[in-house]
């Protein structure tokens, strides 16, 4: 009995002792001095996932249209400790990215992490309605410029030996959000782009991931829950019974850009509280 309890405590350790790893207790900053570009990142989503990246260790550059949310946001994050400076970036013109790849080399040295969260949403209504200027609109930004920043950053992932991309798409891609449309069949178009892009890039060491969030309570959301009812309407397809918070995306991604995911590519991970996803 003397031996058969010695054999279960020393059981118990090594479960402990996996558990630890499994939940990251013995590892901190799991993205030490990794450089992490992320688009759109001055609030909501964007800002908790740069947040969250900095928080792991890494040295995050922030971007946004308007250079007073940069400063705004730059200035809250370094106030928290945390390596974040940031530019403007308009992912939809060819200077704006090269600036701020530009950026981030300069300041750092390199590229690890491209979070591609920027998108557009400038209609809600029926399909039928949608003009051709929103239709370009909508794939400029949230298709083409997310192939181009990709494409923007892979040679400096090269020079680093590998890199980790996470694409940021939408429930809506998979369960499509009444009256958005283009919005839906645009982040659709971003599960294709994550499986092409990591079938092409796995040779050279890059992952390609996507996240998928469900209706997150932010400013880009609010059409879907500003009003009570509609809120209400939206909650009764998630098993969770609330709307995400963007905090909520912010671990998922910077554990798909860590080594613990470092056999996880071409994947779509979805934050929906259990909101139905599948094509």
């Amino acid at each position: 009995m003397q031996k058969a309890g010695l054999l279960l405590g020393g059981s118990g350790r090594v479960w402990k002792s996996v558990r630890m790893v499994s939940s990251g207790v013995t590892r901190r900053n799991p993205l030490e001095n990794k450089v992490a570009l992320v688009t759109a990142s001055t609030e909501g989503i964007g800002l908790a996932i740069a947040r969250r990246l900095a928080q792991d260790g890494a040295h995050v550059v922030i971007s946004s249209r308007k250079q007073q949310n940069v400063d705004k946001a730059v200035n809250m994050l370094q106030g928290e400790g945390l390596s974040v400076t940031g530019t403007v970036c308009h992912v939809g013109k060819a200077e704006d990215r090269e600036r701020l790849v530009a950026m981030a080399v300069k300041l750092h040295g390199g590229i690890d992490i491209l979070v591609s969260n920027a998108a557009v949403n400038p209609f809600f209504g029926s399909l039928m309605d949608a003009t051709e200027e929103v239709w370009d609109k909508v794939l400029d930004v949230n298709v083409k410029a997310t192939a181009l920043m990709t494409k923007a950053v892979v040679p400096e992932m090269e020079k680093r030996g590998s890199g980790s991309v996470v694409i940021v798409a939408s429930i809506g891609a998979f369960t499509p959000f009444p009256g958005l449309g283009p919005y839906n069949v645009s982040k659709t178009a971003l599960l294709g782009l994550t499986k092409n892009l990591a079938l092409e890039l796995a040779p050279k060491n890059i992952r390609v991931n996507c996240l998928a969030p469900g209706l997150i309570r932010t400013n880009f959301s609010s059409v879907l829950w500003k009003d009570k009812e509609r809120e209400d309407r939206m909650k009764e397809f998630m098993h969770i019974g609330r709307l995400g918070k963007p905090e909520d995306c912010a671990g998922i991604v910077s554990f798909l850009c860590s080594e613990d995911a470092s056999y996880i590519t071409g994947e779509t991970v979805v934050v929906g509280g259990g909101t139905p996803s599948r094509l």
